[in-house]
């Protein structure tokens, strides 16, 4: 039997961090990519080893293609052929309205957010699909609740970039159906990470979650049990299809 080997994006905190410490109880090695977050990495890294399971952090920047090249080529190395992603790496910037950004803004924002999700999955179809001498596999990618809310007011960027995320959800789960890759996403709503921190307000859960029909926010490893399930043979037909995690928004 292959081994289950999983490359988890933006891994070192938040959703990332949790799903790969949950993969590793499920009997996945983890290649836990991150870009900057070289100690909480490898953390989370020396968690899973302590649980018994395996893992490597991996630096590497999704929006670059020889950095993304490289990731994919480091992963193979250590564990042998993939077969799960997750496209979790994602940023926002600070809480403003579309008519005061910048556009190098939108260029970062798109350039990780959409840009870095296109390149891992190549990547992974490349390595998995069937048509290329792959064993089939499974990718999740972590999209959000803005993409049906909009953000207004605050990220209409992100909030389009994960529409595009959604839209590459479909596409390609169509695509590569008939090669043994299935793809589907999960929408996380108001979830208690430090990404907040990112847009300006650490506490905006709390400030929020009266808008939440559950009345409160969400906890990361909520979120990584549905990728975990996405990326499950429970799920085996399952694709193109979306878990929204929102508590009801």
């Amino acid at each position: 039997m292959m081994d289950k080997v999983l490359l988890i994006t933006g891994a070192a905190r938040g959703i990332g961090a949790a799903t790969a410490l949950l993969a590793a109880q499920r009997g996945y090695a983890v290649v836990v990519n991150y870009h900057r977050q070289r100690a909480a990495a490898e953390a989370v890294v020396a968690a899973i080893h302590a649980g018994g399971g395996r893992a490597l952090a991996v630096a590497a920047d999704v929006s670059d293609e020889v950095d993304v090249l490289r990731l994919f080529a480091e992963s193979e190395q250590a564990f042998g052929p993939l077969t799960a992603l997750v496209n979790n790496a994602g940023i926002l910037e600070t809480q403003m309205r579309l008519d005061e950004m910048s556009l190098g803004r939108w260029q970062r924002v798109l350039a990780t957010n959409v840009i870095g999700p296109l390149l891992c999955c190549r990547e992974a179809v490349k390595r998995m699909s069937t048509r290329h001498g792959g064993h089939g596999g499974a990718v999740v990618n972590v999209s959000s609740a803005a993409a049906r809310l909009g953000s207004a007011g605050e990220y209409v960027d992100y909030a389009a970039s994960k529409g595009a995320l959604d839209t590459l959800t479909i596409g390609l789960a169509r695509e590569v159906a008939a090669e043994g890759i299935r793809v589907n996403a999960v929408r996380p709503g108001f979830i208690y990470t430090g990404m907040h921190a990112d847009g300006g307000e650490p506490g905006r859960v709390d400030r929020v979650k009266s808008m939440v029909p559950m009345q409160r926010g969400g906890q990361a490893q909520e979120v990584a049990e549905a990728i975990l399930w996405l990326l499950s043979d429970a799920a085996s037909f399952s694709t193109g299809s979306f878990i929204d995690v929102a508590g009801g928004r």
